[in-house]
């Protein structure tokens, strides 16, 4: 009788078949298992405090807009945004400065934010072409599937630049903006080596992509690649639900009652209509992305654990400027619009501009029509491009929902606007019911709605339609700064998260004693008269376990050939939950340890390597110990193929 381990071993090893052996044709000798094989330890209480910083600085490095925000290690309870900045926009009152960036045609930094944006605009258009303009571009690291350090982004005229250096230009940018403001603050230089900066991506992305933004952090200058522990690379839901359970009952809004108080008396925190074991969902909407997280309370501490992997998708607001963009597709037609967006890039960007401010005016409610300025040199490019006015192609249009007004506007009825609204919000829905079916996800208390696009009444009706008094929603009142504030929170102590769930499998390839029945005949690799089945996956840690913050996995090998000079280990990870060999589809490698075990002789009959694996971080490391001679390799995990 086979147990079920087996079995879906078994299973494995017919899939397995079917891909040739990446150890047979990368040559190296191997590792075997000493048994016992797994150690586990817990040093979650040992986590080293890193030296000490005077101040933490967040980064909001958001798809439409980003800001920072910080505090001082002496006075953690006030958390400062940064200052207003120049330039807001009509109908948009904000913290955050849009995330664009302007380039000059010899490809140095200009500006970044609305100064980017309005020098743009100001440009001559003869002369706008050769600029590099960026905005939105954070959502390329989510959608590339192979990202690696040479990854290109798009300017608005067409040109490429390379990611890296646009993020860095940014983080840049941010740094030397918050070093500013602690300067005229502290009345003196402010050393960035006091500073502890704390980076938020969405929790959904996947390894390739949070690796991405240390090493722009690195390139930027913002820390130095030899001090790794003076960035944190924040999760953005986790950085709201720092910030979500510290809130005051003044600060928030309650969905169910629409008065923010609630049976509590105003200075509670929600956090005390939050009692032991409490669990609660936060669904972060923003630009680009929208994360949920499932996460419980543990008290006495109020420390936080994870319930279920973070999940959600590239269903943020932008989809609704796409869905706009589409629209006037199907009213201009496409080829036009793809010219005139090359040909006069930044009268686009002010039909955008335009497009927010009603998008943010948008309600469930709303009866009257929404207006939309044409910028004039869409109208006139129009009618050159077409030989008829953009009036014509209106009434010729089978679209009946927007009309041409006579003030040279398109209006829209409320209808068309929600509709622009719809495809975004169901995805936003359809994930929200998955969740809510997941049986780790049940008895749900909050659920907190945070983000910039939480701000829209329409997503907030749709789910309190959804919910139907499930959960208790809640809204914080500066919504858009939550995860800001959070993140400053998290940077002054990490270790409030205390049990992650990790995103992917992590295990290193092995060879294991060759079994007549067990193993498929393709694995056997004969070395000095031993029978090995190679390309096995030994798995360190599966998707979705929960790991304890600075959770160690240990295990002991031996070189399969006593007398390797240099042992090779490979990290291999994979989203599936199981592997049982490292050619599965799906399985790739994403570090390397190589210890060099020359001129040092083992006493012992099987040299003993220990290799540990700490996870719980949004990083994840690495490490080799030869046990005789106590020689050590660290790597950290490269998931940026190169």
């Amino acid at each position: 009788m086979m147990t079920e381990k087996e079995t879906v071993t078994e299973k494995i090893i017919t899939d397995a078949m079917a891909n040739p052996s990446p150890a047979k044709s990368m040559g190296d000798p191997g590792i075997t298992p000493l048994s016992p094989s797994h150690t586990q330890q817990n040093d979650t209480d040992q986590v080293p405090s890193g030296p000490s910083f005077v101040v933490v600085v967040a980064i909001d490095f958001g798809t439409t807009s980003s800001g920072y925000a910080y505090a001082f290690t002496k006075e953690p309870e006030c958390i400062h945004t940064m200052r207003r900045w120049e330039g807001g926009d009509p109908g948009v009152s904000n913290q955050k400065t849009p995330t664009t960036i302007l380039l000059t045609p010899d490809r140095k930094f200009h500006s970044f934010g609305y100064a980017a944006r309005d020098f743009y605009h100001d440009l001559d258009p003869s002369e706008s072409k050769h600029w590099l303009y960026l905005e939105k571009f954070k959502m390329k690291l989510h959608t590339t599937a192979n990202l690696s350090i040479d990854t290109d982004l798009h300017a608005a005229n067409g040109k490429r630049v390379k990611a890296l250096d646009i993020f860095a230009y940014a983080l840049a940018f941010f740094k030397e903006q918050a070093l500013k403001e602690l300067s005229d603050q502290t009345g003196g230089e402010f050393d960035n080596n006091d500073v502890r900066w704390v980076i938020t991506v969405p929790a959904i992305w996947k390894m390739p992509a949070k690796q991405f933004m240390r090493e722009a952090a690195y390139k930027s200058g913002l820390v130095p690649r030899e001090n790794p522990e003076q960035l944190i690379i924040a999760l953005e839901p986790e950085a709201a639900s720092i910030y979500c359970r510290k809130l005051r009952l003044h600060q928030m809004v309650d969905l169910g009652t629409q008065t923010t108080q609630n049976g509590f008396s105003p200075t509670e925190n929600v956090g005390s209509g939050m009692t032991q074991g409490d669990r609660y969902v936060v669904v972060d909407c923003g630009g680009g992305t929208v994360d949920l997280t499932v996460h419980q309370i543990r008290l006495p501490e109020g420390h936080l654990k994870e319930l279920y992997k973070a999940s959600g998708g590239p269903y943020g607001s932008i989809g609704i400027d796409y869905e706009f963009e589409k629209l006037l597709c199907r009213i201009f037609g496409q080829d036009f619009i793809d010219q005139f967006k090359i040909k006069r890039p930044a009268a686009w960007v002010d039909l955008m501009i335009a497009f927010e401010s009603r998008k943010r005016a948008a309600a469930p409610d709303r009866t009257n029509p929404l207006n939309i300025n044409l910028p004039f040199s869409f109208i006139d490019y129009y009618k050159k491009f077409r030989g008829h006015s953009v009036e014509h192609a209106l009434r010729k249009s089978n679209v009946d929902f927007v009309k041409w007004s006579s003030q040279g506007m398109l209006r829209m009825s409320p209808d068309a606007m929600n509709s622009l609204f719809k495809p975004t919000i169901d995805h936003i829905i359809q994930h929200l019911t998955e969740l809510f079916d997941k049986p780790e996800v049940n008895d749900i208390k909050f659920l907190f709605l945070v983000g910039g696009f939480a701000e829209s009444t329409l997503l907030q009706q749709a789910v309190q339609n959804m919910l139907q008094g499930r959960s208790r929603i809640i809204i914080p009142h500066d919504v858009g700064l939550t995860i800001l504030k959070g993140a400053v929170l998290f940077g002054l102590d990490p270790s409030v998260i205390k049990v992650r769930r990790s995103p992917l499998t992590y295990g290193v390839g092995v060879l294991n004693r060759f079994v007549e029945g067990k193993h498929p005949p393709e694995k056997l690799l004969v070395k000095d008269g031993t029978r090995w089945c190679t390309d096995v996956f030994d798995t360190f840690i599966a998707a979705d376990q929960s790991v304890a913050l600075g959770e160690m996995v240990k295990r002991s090998y031996t070189p399969a050939k006593p007398s390797q000079q240099v042992i090779v280990i490979h990290v291999y990870c994979s989203e599936k939950e199981s592997a049982g060999f490292i050619s599965e589809p799906g399985v790739r490698k994403c570090g390397t340890l190589r210890l060099d075990v020359s001129g040092t002789e083992s006493t012992a009959p099987r040299r003993e390597i220990q290799t540990l694996m700490q996870f719980g971080d949004t990083e994840i490391r690495a490490m080799a110990v030869d046990v005789s001679t106590g020689r050590t390799v660290k790597a950290s995990i490269d998931f940026l193929s190169h």
